[in-house]
């Protein structure tokens, strides 16, 4: 994709506490086509109206790339054989697959990987994969940085630049799932073949992926982003698509109070909350969202959140401070508050991962066990999560752009090493 030369200044954040974000235009595109990734059949549907076919030439048009786009995720028109030749490069002048485009990408020394990501007007976001023993997990970003300034998180210290687009959040699944080879027709067909699916009634499941677990806990809250995450998830679970059950996608909030209820109602994933204190005083300090939306009101939306029962779980994010959020009476007052509300609720507590200037360290690890054994002996989940992917930055509240830590130049001067290697 081509950057344009100039980029706009940064969209003004209208607030400390309550930042919402005025969303800002993306650039278009310099050669005046349409990124068809992100928009669901309907819209493109209607783009190939306006562009000339008639209406059920359009339909059916639509029906066959959504298909390709999302189904088998191919790259190029030229692939969808099931379209005319002819009619192929009418869609290229017109139109265009994104992706986002990879600046840099890191395994980790445990098999977590993490991708620098670029946007086509030039900004700079990131992913993490995590594959586990049983499943794996995309961790993706729902903005270009983050308003909430949370202290204890390094993705909280940078400035918001934009929301992503829908075509950008969704873009990161096709990305990873084009990393991992796990496309029909691809290495996975062999798999669909096994299962007996005919793929083009669009029944292509995800048994057998290694991307089988989607978090909205990169960069960015996603409730401050609703539109956008929702339009995206709403395709990532499309039977006829990425095909994605909503049982195995899960939304993190920081307390975003008023989405809460929509969130479960319009797109019905399960729903975790980064709690990571229980008085007042302390979750004001390190997570500053609480001013506006406190406890005791974040509670209530989590026990009147839709869809929630002991079979989906509201997962409490539980960041582990020394000295801060770890007493034994900091676990006792979770426990007491969790069933005040009769919250179905599990406890992920989660290891500080330290981060250069960071304000706070890590609690010890007889300190977290003894927290964690409180909150289960009352009946409560309490797993103590490993961290993953530390070497390389891409750990639970890590994620800040290396574009911040390097030069511009930097980054374009490594791209087109990179470019220049491949030939």
């Amino acid at each position: 994709m081509n950057a344009p030369t100039s980029l706009p200044v940064s969209m003004p954040i209208p607030g400390h506490i309550d930042p919402v974000p005025v969303p800002r235009p993306v650039t278009p595109r310099e050669d005046g086509r349409t990124d068809l990734i992100g928009l669901p059949r309907p819209q493109i549907a209607t783009l190939f109206q306006d562009a000339g076919l008639d209406a059920k030439a359009a339909k059916l048009r639509a029906k066959q790339v959504f298909h390709w786009l999302y189904h088998r995720g191919v790259t190029e028109f030229e692939a969808m054989t099931d379209i005319a030749k002819t009619m192929r490069p009418w869609l290229a002048e017109r139109f265009v697959i994104g992706r986002p485009d990879v600046v840099e990408a890191q395994v980790s020394t445990d098999g977590t990987r993490k991708w620098l990501l670029r946007t086509a007007d030039g900004h700079d976001f990131e992913m993490v994969f995590i594959p586990d023993a049983d499943r794996g997990t995309l961790c993706v970003s729902s903005q270009v940085g983050c308003t909430l300034n949370c202290r204890f998180c390094h993705t909280g210290t940078m400035k918001l630049v934009r929301n992503l687009t829908p075509g950008e959040i969704v873009g990161q699944v096709m990305l990873a799932r084009d990393a991992l080879g796990e496309w029909p027709k691809g290495s996975m067909a062999s798999a669909a073949d096994d299962l007996d699916l005919d793929e083009d009634e669009g029944s292509y499941t995800a048994d057998g992926r290694l991307l089988t677990n989607i978090v909205m806990m990169g960069m960015g809250e996603p409730l401050y982003n609703f539109d956008n995450v929702r339009d995206a998830l709403k395709l990532v679970m499309d039977g006829d698509g990425l095909a994605l059950s909503k049982r195995r996608i899960t939304l993190s909030t920081a307390g975003v109070v008023p989405m809460m209820a929509r969130a479960g109602e319009e797109i019905g994933v399960n729903l975790a909350v980064s709690l990571h204190a229980v008085t007042k005083d302390v979750r004001d300090e390190i997570v500053p969202i609480n001013r506006k939306f406190g406890l005791e009101e974040l509670l209530q939306a989590c026990a009147d959140y839709p869809g929630a029962s002991n079979a989906r779980r509201i997962t409490f994010e539980y960041v582990m401070l020394k000295d801060r959020n770890d007493s034994d009476d900091d676990a006792r007052e979770l426990v007491r508050l969790i069933k005040q509300y009769k919250l179905p609720a599990k406890v992920n507590l989660i290891p500080f991962n330290p981060w250069p200037g960071a304000p706070y360290e890590c609690s010890t690890p007889e300190r977290v066990k003894r927290f964690a054994e409180i909150v289960f002996e009352a009946g409560i989940s309490a797993p103590v999560r490993t961290p993953r992917g530390r070497d390389i930055d891409a750990a639970c509240g890590q994620l800040k752009t290396a574009a911040e830590r390097r030069s511009r130049a930097e980054m374009d001067r490594l791209v087109a090493e990179k470019q220049a290697a491949l030939g």
